[in-house]
């Protein structure tokens, strides 16, 4: 329980935020809903450009600025406290991270009576950030009251769902997290959750992201390599997913002892590494100890 709500916890980021059209400057003059092409909420520009910031262009000093602007500006959009925790836990700040989680939580339940959508939706993240401070506080004698608040996150995912099943926000969130699930417990079958993001998803590139990550972890590399490659069609100035690119043809090479393989995922390491300043340093350091390892692989083959 404590690996899986760990893995969830630093995976979650991704599934707590926005996305906007495919436009991969930052231009927060430009404000709207990042998931609904129909009904759309309103989203402060500050906090969809710290989105931008992060996703689009994996550029996290650049959405720190922005998200210090969203706080003060768009006090009441839990999606930017949402993404303050998950930069805090990026970060290991476990005071920041408690800080923000409680606000993601407070400002949800604020939001259930004005748009019960995303104040249940944004309720369950708050109960999933705080499990995360559980966890990572007290390890595995926090389990069981962690998996309390991961009861209390499906809890009010199945509200969220209840008002609105095919909600494009909704379907990304519970989508990443039930493949998370579903890659970590036994007997567990993803494909109800890869189809959640497949047809119900938005924006796409998240939702490719995500199944690119499942095949990734379900060793299926050719089809999680076919989701990276999608995803990079609209994030080619993302450092993170050329990453995770070269993390799934490394792990095809080794399996099928290809060296054009194991060159291919040196590139894409080192496509990444042309952008660490804009990475978190742990981030950078896991990079090039990757990429280190692809080259030891690489040499034993003769490469």
């Amino acid at each position: 329980m404590t690996k899986l709500y760990s893995r969830l916890a630093n995976l979650g980021k991704a599934t707590l935020v926005s996305a906007i059209a495919f436009n991969l400057s930052i231009s927060p003059s430009l404000a709207g809903d990042p998931f609904r092409a129909s009904e759309p909420r309103k989203i402060g520009d500050k906090t969809e450009a710290a989105f931008k910031a992060i996703f689009q262009q994996g550029n996290y000093p650049a959405a720190e600025s922005y998200l210090k602007q969203a706080l003060s500006s768009e006090p009441n959009e839990p999606l930017a406290y949402a993404m303050r925790a998950s930069l805090a836990y990026t970060n290991k700040d476990m005071a920041a991270l408690d800080t923000y989680s409680k606000k993601t939580l407070e400002t949800g339940q604020k939001l259930i009576a004005s748009d019960p959508l995303r104040g249940n939706l944004y309720t369950a993240i708050g109960n999933f950030l705080e499990g995360s401070v559980i966890i990572t506080r007290e390890g595995a004698n926090g389990a069981s009251k962690a998996l309390g608040k991961l009861r209390q996150v499906y809890e009010y995912m199945d509200k969220a769902e209840a008002i609105s099943a095919n909600d494009p926000e909704l379907n990304l969130i519970k989508g990443y997290m039930d493949l998370l699930l579903a890659v970590n417990l036994p007997f567990s079958n993803p494909d109800q959750a890869i189809e959640r993001l497949e047809k119900n998803a938005a924006p796409q590139y998240l939702a490719d992201r995500g199944i690119a990550l499942a095949y990734r972890d379900l060793k299926k590399y050719s089809q999680a390599l076919d989701y990276a490659n999608r995803a990079l069609k609209s994030t080619s100035d993302n450092p993170e997913i050329y990453y995770l690119k070269a993390q799934i043809l490394q792990e095809q090479g080794k399996k099928e002892n290809s060296q054009p393989l194991i060159k291919e995922a040196i590139a894409n390491f080192d496509k990444a590494l042309t952008k660490k300043s804009q990475l978190p340093t742990d981030l950078v350091k896991q990079i090039e100890s990757e990429r280190n390892r692809a080259a030891n692989s690489l040499n034993s083959l003769g490469g």
